[in-house]
């Protein structure tokens, strides 16, 4: 498995300090849901403290977590991609600080600085290729398991 990629981390300083003009720092407590499968993506996060559940809603009453996240992890990829709809639910798992960034925003200064925004998408890229990976390992180690107990 490969490492997570710490996206400000992995941006050159001209453009990271370009990126982060644009966050504002914001705060959730412990327990929030952050976002919803199926949600309008227009905006993401990344982690300053805290910790982050990404879930799977496999049935109307359960949720399976397929990733944990922390410090310097990016939170929400989908609004890079059409149709900008979150493809898993987030939650505070415990109180989590992090910078905001506002999509349109960022999309706007990508256009203006395609080193920038290409860089961006390559690193986004990366961090959805390792969750990928993450979430088939979680889903199929659910599925082992309800398997071997008979619940599928």
């Amino acid at each position: 498995m490969t490492k997570a990629i710490k996206i400000l981390t992995a941006l050159p300083p001209p453009q990271r300090e370009r990126l982060m003009a644009l966050a504002r720092e914001v705060s959730f407590p412990e327990d929030t849901r952050i976002f919803e499968s199926g949600g309008t993506a227009d905006r993401f996060w990344v982690i300053r403290s805290g910790a982050v559940l990404l879930d799977q809603r496999v049935s109307e009453l359960r949720r399976v977590t397929v990733a944990g996240l922390g410090a310097g992890d990016l939170l929400g990829w989908s609004w890079l991609y059409p149709p900008y709809e979150w493809d898993f639910g987030a939650a505070a798992f415990s109180p989590v600080r992090a910078y905001a960034f506002d999509a349109a925003e960022v999309l706007r200064l990508c256009e203006e600085d395609p080193r920038l925004g290409l860089t961006l998408v390559r690193k986004v890229a990366e961090v959805l290729a390792h969750r990928l990976e993450t979430t088939r390992g979680k889903l199929m180690e659910q599925y082992a398991l309800h398997r071997h107990t008979g619940l599928v």
